[in-house]
């Protein structure tokens, strides 16, 4: 069974700070493993799969500075636009290939399993992968 929650955050200015800056790194991720997903099949004439990009995810610079299952997450999200693309050329609808996204065109992000940790009315948040 799956559960799946939301919350409205009333953050502090630091706390909305870091907020942002997940939103950010989670906007680079997905644009950045498009455009790789573009190159491999301009260059090459093949396609990358989702889980090839999450085993290449741990290799940006950027590694530490948001939860692990995160980055996952955003690659995941991107492997659904890619299949709900071919599952609408193949039906013959229009099918828009994936767009980059810009800020204000990326404003979510999931912790899938863990990384979280709701104590009373506080909501805990791990920020990468260290903290749990």
């Amino acid at each position: 069974m799956r559960k799946s929650y939301k919350f409205r955050l009333y953050p502090t200015k630091e706390q909305e700070i870091v907020l942002v800056k997940t939103l950010d790194v989670c906007r680079y991720i997905y644009n950045e493993f498009l455009a790789d997903r573009r190159n491999a099949y301009d260059r090459c004439n093949q396609g990358l799969t989702t889980f090839d990009q999450i085993t290449q995810v741990k290799y940006l610079e950027f590694n530490t500075e948001v939860f692990s299952q995160i980055k996952q997450d955003v690659l995941r999200r991107l492997g659904k636009s890619f299949d709900a693309f071919f599952r609408r050329c193949k039906s013959d609808e229009t099918p828009g290939y994936p767009r980059f996204k810009g800020k204000d065109r990326y404003n979510s992000f999931t912790y899938p399993q863990s990384g979280f940790k709701i104590e009373g009315t506080k909501l805990k948040l791990s920020t990468n992968s260290t903290e749990r």
